[in-house]
């Protein structure tokens, strides 16, 4: 009857180990918050091979520094975690799902702010543009549901425990997204139904993987900015000649921006879409974003990361790195650009 709210695409194949590492989020997080919100304890051994916990078995605690949240998110650079106290919710026993159709993605896009600003806090709220719909339906046959001339859709959730106010809820939401130029709202009338739309918005990745190589990079802006997001990443793909297929967790203003392969050259793919990527990274932070929301750094992110910060910025990171692992055996070359 509990409930841990960290709803990640790869549930069923992730485990906790690497919820932490990556301070993972998903649908649920745009009203409970992702991963880092939920760990009260890490039992963590250090590089040393001495085992600490990083806070207490409560739910405040203010000694010291917080080395939790230092390691939720570290992806295995500064220890490893071999147990968590977790803090779990009662589960709601309601909810409502609706897929919303858009006419305009940017719509679908303003639209999140306006149900916010309305007072309404979904438990999720996902957006996929079309080309995401319509190659999800090609891969995914089992999934059946109609796409006329919309361009986009969200798809958006409301849980709780008492179902009259949540359809209350419901029809206040379906009174602002009347303002914007919508199709024909699909409700979901059973779990079976629900548990499709879900199956839909989860395998989009996959979808994606069986159509082309492509690069996806996570973004993610304040949600008000989400228009201007999408504007300027359909702007970038046409300077630079790629196309991209956009979805995500557009409650809490994170685009999944796939950059697809298809006949793009070997030279360019692997050398010129980084100038490509690293403009969409820079409209990202004018847009008071950031370059990952959910996926991490690795590898593939570090030689970024010096949009986001000032080289005194990134030495405080290596100083951290250096005082948890002084010879650079935990998780080596991951996050932390070299110093050039």
């Amino acid at each position: 009857g509990l409930f841990y709210p960290p709803d990640p695409s790869s549930r069923g194949s992730c485990f906790i180990g690497g919820n932490l590492a990556n301070n993972s989020g998903g649908p649920k997080a745009v009203k409970y918050g992702v991963t880092r919100e939920y760990v009260l304890n890490l039992e963590v051994v250090l590089a040393s091979g001495e085992v600490i916990e990083t806070g207490a078995n409560v739910l405040k605690n203010s000694t010291g520094y917080s080395l939790t949240h230092l390691m939720i998110g570290s992806e295995g650079t500064l220890g490893i975690i071999t147990k968590a106290v977790l803090k779990l919710l009662p589960l709601p026993q309601q909810n409502v799902l609706m897929l919303v159709p858009f006419k305009s993605a940017r719509e679908a896009c303003e639209a999140v702010s306006a149900v916010f600003h309305a007072g309404i806090v979904p438990s999720a709220m996902e957006f996929m543009e079309r080309d995401a719909i319509d190659w999800i339906l090609a891969f995914d046959t089992d999934i059946r549901v109609e796409v006329f001339d919309e361009q986009a859709h969200l798809l958006i959730e409301l849980d709780g425990n008492n179902l009259q106010q949540l359809q209350e809820e419901a029809e206040k939401l379906v009174g602002v997204l009347t303002d914007f130029d919508i199709g024909e709202i699909l409700y979901a009338e059973d779990d079976t139904q629900k548990q499709v739309l879900w199956r839909m918005r989860r395998r989009v990745a996959e979808a994606v993987k069986s159509n082309s190589v492509y690069k996806e990079e996570d973004t993610v802006v304040p949600r008000y900015q989400l228009p201007q997001l999408l504007d300027g990443i359909k702007a970038i793909g046409a300077i630079y000649g790629f196309r991209s297929v956009c979805y995500g967790h557009a409650g809490d203003g994170n685009l999944h921006v796939n950059i697809i392969r298809g006949e793009l050259s070997e030279a360019f793919w692997n050398n010129e879409l980084k100038t490509a990527i690293r403009e969409l990274f820079e409209l990202v932070k004018s847009l008071g974003g950031t370059i990952s929301g959910e996926h991490g750094i690795g590898l593939v992110q570090k030689e970024y990361m010096d949009i986001m910060f000032p080289e005194h910025h990134l030495a405080l990171f290596r100083s951290i790195k250096q005082a948890f692992d002084p010879n650079n055996i935990l998780n080596p070359g991951k996050i932390i650009p070299a110093l050039t």
